[in-house]
């Protein structure tokens, strides 16, 4: 992809842009709402990717909504039921606190790593997704 193509980024939810503190909805990890809305700017596109459901997956649309964070999709790509059935959400981007290689930090009393949004955000930029 080029730098001034519009990518579509999956994005995790507990952990990713909220500390952990599933069934409840934690504390945004510093830096998600920025980088997300920079994302939504440059005219990327958005996927909501969690394993929340029914009013836990609600309470999560309820944050994006709030700080006005504007998704494309909720655990799927609209586009890619043209060209396959798999269930995996096709993305040029996963940012995932559990994913390999994501950057994390510790937060003192929450009891798993978040996602460290300041080093996503620099790699963006690196890369020129920002």
């Amino acid at each position: 992809m080029s730098k001034d193509s519009k990518w579509t980024i999956a994005i995790d939810f507990d952990g990713t842009c909220v500390e952990h503190d599933y069934p409840a909805v934690g504390m945004d990890v510093e830096g998600a709402v920025d980088t997300l809305r920079a994302l939504n700017k440059r005219g990327h596109r958005l996927i909501l990717y969690t394993m929340r459901s029914g009013e836990k997956l609600e309470a999560a649309l309820k944050w994006f909504k709030e700080r006005k964070i504007t998704l494309w999709a909720v655990n799927r790509n609209p586009e890619q039921e043209e060209w396959t059935e798999s269930p995996k959400v096709f993305a040029d981007l996963y940012i995932d606190d559990s994913a390999l290689g994501c950057p994390i930090m510790f937060i003192e009393g929450v009891r798993r790593p978040v996602v460290k949004w300041a080093k996503v955000r620099s790699q963006l930029e690196f890369d020129g997704v920002l």
